[in-house]
């Protein structure tokens, strides 16, 4: 008799009941899950709308939401304290959403704005302002725009050159309140290495210098100064400095009968000596250490290099001028615990070192140190003879750090008006007229330099008016030259509301037929032998007269009467160029240009895609650029079915089809 099995039951889970689902798990392990790294934002959120049990582990305040924030965003890490609780959730979306506007904001501004910035591509002015008005916090938007820069290097080339510029200016802006900050201090708590590094800062708004990188590297100079120090005295205070700082009392030195107290001129509570040998002796290893172990000078040779004036360049390239070394010596001096004063030479900026117990007010009472001549010491008489001329007793005074800071940008901004015109010296020229005019806002010589900047530059006519009615109510007498700004700046403002059409280009056009070349050619001029990328063409040469004789563009064979290119070079100038002096370049490479994405958005191994609106004026041009490129640099001579077609041989470009 056959024997039937027992029934099955379908439902496993009511069948065995040890069985668990996954909301059965511990949170811990379901933490430890729902971070795995295949899973996103949408994933999370799908979660947590499953159940109670997973949206309470999936808290905005738990650990899911944090990495989930900390794998998108790390950099962002550092701004958060690890013992404080933050709405994880909250902070995602308000990064996901700035991330949003930050795109739209940089597209809209590459659509406006195209047209109005020439070639030496100036910021923009209060446009950017806009990006303040977002309401994001400030470490967002930054955040996204690195994350733009940062992307596929020859891609999006367009997008990264708006983002770094707004980055520039929301930096700048950021600094400039430091910096007003530090100027409503009080004296003894301003110093000379902290403003020398906001200035340094507002100059180079994308490199990353802290004080707290260039207290470190001074740190490894202090050491090796005490190591020498230790060798020739090793019981002198400095080398107990970094022990003293926190004491505030006097203490006494039975051994070499020094004094030494808390000065209130030191910077960070560095303990002073008092004993002139000791001071000396810091002195010399000071020197020692500086200029003969790490070869610091003055930089003779490239003196009106920007870079003279950044400290963190003259740390990294161990040169400067007379002002840079001098504050670098003077906090080193500082931490040593010998005071040395600033002093404005003229034509020449030095140290003092008082030689008397107190503060004296007769210039022979001091040595002088030369800090670009090697810490070279000096009486008042040889100070003179460093300069070649007589100077009054004023110049031997010490001065406050701000006014060490007008002379620092002073001389940067004498820089800037001996540049050549091109990007780089205007840059430097506004950043230092801005700083110069936080430090002296009053200054109606630098007010007026700045409105004729903005003026000369085409940009910002509604500051150029603001400038023009601050220089009036401080000095009448300018009335001539503010009024025809003004005149000139509300003509400029009226052209603005009415904007003349771009002209558009076309290569078929007869005017144009004796054109070679198209916008994106990387090319290389046969004479100056620069590699450089065209952005645009004219049947013939547009410049001045007085530029044709200049450039001798009668002895080219061709003359005026040929095609010329606006070109993008190597060397961050913008060119003109002549047909006959260029030719496509036969191995095509990247050209490192500041103002490349303002009118390309790829580098494509060959050549360059025009972006959207450089493609608007040379409507017909990509297609040739295309043309040009295939037979330049993937045709196959052998496929070609002539045996005299040398693999070598460079197909001749028709000038005439476009």
């Amino acid at each position: 008799m056959a024997t039937s099995d027992p029934p099955q039951d379908t439902n496993p889970i009511t069948s065995d009941p040890y069985s668990k689902t996954l909301i059965d798990l511990p949170t811990e392990l379901l933490e430890f899950i729902l971070c795995f790294p295949v899973l996103n934002h949408i994933d999370i959120s799908n979660v947590s709308c499953c159940c109670k049990r997973l949206h309470q582990v999936c808290a905005s305040r738990g650990k899911v939401w944090a990495h989930q924030y900390q794998l998108r965003w790390p950099r962002l890490q550092k701004l958060y304290r690890q013992n404080e609780s933050y709405d994880w959730r909250q902070e995602y979306r308000t990064r996901l959403r700035v991330r949003l506007q930050i795109q739209r904001t940089v597209e809209s501004i590459s659509q406006r704005f195209y047209a109005e910035v020439p070639c030496i591509g100036q910021v923009l002015g209060d446009s950017f302002t806009e990006i303040e008005s977002l309401g994001a916090p400030e470490h967002f938007c930054e955040d996204e725009l690195l994350s733009i820069l940062g992307s596929d290097k020859r891609k999006n080339l367009t997008l990264k050159y708006y983002a770094k510029k707004i980055l520039y200016f929301l930096r700048q802006q950021k600094i400039l309140r430091s910096l007003k900050g530090f100027l409503v201090r009080t004296a003894e708590e301003q110093s000379a290495l902290e403003g020398a590094v906001l200035v340094d800062r507002y100059c180079n708004p994308l490199t990353d210098i802290t004080m707290e990188g260039l207290s470190a590297q001074l740190d490894d100079v202090i050491e090796k100064v005490k190591k020498y120090l230790r060798v020739k005295n090793a019981t002198h205070p400095s080398l107990r400095s970094g022990q003293g700082r926190a004491e505030n009392r006097i203490k006494c030195s039975a051994e070499n009968r020094t004094r030494i107290y808390m000065s209130p001129l030191s910077a960070g509570g560095c303990l002073v000596v008092q004993d002139f040998e000791l001071q000396r002796q810091v002195i010399c290893a000071l020197n020692a250490v500086l200029y003969e172990q790490l070869q610091f000078k003055g930089n003779e040779g490239d003196y009106y290099n920007p870079m003279n004036s950044y400290i963190h360049q003259v740390l990294l390239r161990r040169t400067g001028i007379p002002i840079s070394l001098s504050v670098l010596y003077m906090t080193l001096a500082r931490r040593l615990g010998v005071i040395l004063e600033p002093v404005n030479f003229p034509n020449h900026f030095l140290l003092r070192w008082c030689q008397r117990q107190t503060r004296s007010d007769d210039i022979y009472d001091y040595v002088y140190i030369d800090a670009f001549g090697k810490g070279k010491q000096l009486t008042a008489k040889e100070c003179e003879y460093l300069i070649r001329q007589q100077v009054t007793a004023d110049y031997y005074s010490s001065i406050s750090t701000t006014e060490l800071l007008l002379r620092m940008v002073g001389n940067l901004l004498n820089i800037g008006k001996r540049g050549e015109g091109n990007e780089k010296s205007y840059q430097l020229l506004r950043d230092s007229l801005d700083l110069y005019l936080v430090l002296d806002p009053d200054n109606v010589q630098y007010l007026l330099l700045q409105a004729r900047l903005y003026f000369h530059l085409g940009i910002w006519p509604e500051k150029v008016l603001d400038i023009l009615q601050h220089i009036q109510a401080l000095d009448p007498s300018q009335h001539g030259a503010v009024g025809y700004l003004v005149q000139h700046t509300l003509e400029h403002i009226q052209h603005k509301r009415h904007p003349v059409e771009p002209e558009v280009k076309k290569r078929s056009a007869p005017e144009h037929s004796r054109v070679q070349f198209s916008v994106g050619l990387v090319m290389k001029h046969k004479r100056s032998g620069y590699n450089c990328v065209i952005y645009g063409w004219d049947p013939q040469c547009t410049m001045s007269q007085e530029w044709i004789n200049t450039m001798r563009v009668h002895q080219l064979t061709n003359g005026a009467n040929q095609p010329f290119y606006n070109v993008l070079v190597q060397d961050g100038t913008c060119r003109y160029a002549a047909q006959e002096n260029l030719e496509p370049h036969p191995a095509p490479l990247e050209i490192g240009h500041p103002e490349v994405g303002r009118y390309f958005t790829e580098f494509t191994d060959t050549h360059y895609l025009a972006n959207e609106d450089l493609q608007t004026r040379y409507l017909e041009d990509a297609a040739e650029t295309e043309r040009i490129v295939l037979e330049l640099y993937h045709s196959n001579p052998d496929n070609s079915g002539n045996d005299d077609a040398g693999s070598n041989a460079k197909p001749e470009l028709n000038s005439t089809n476009p």
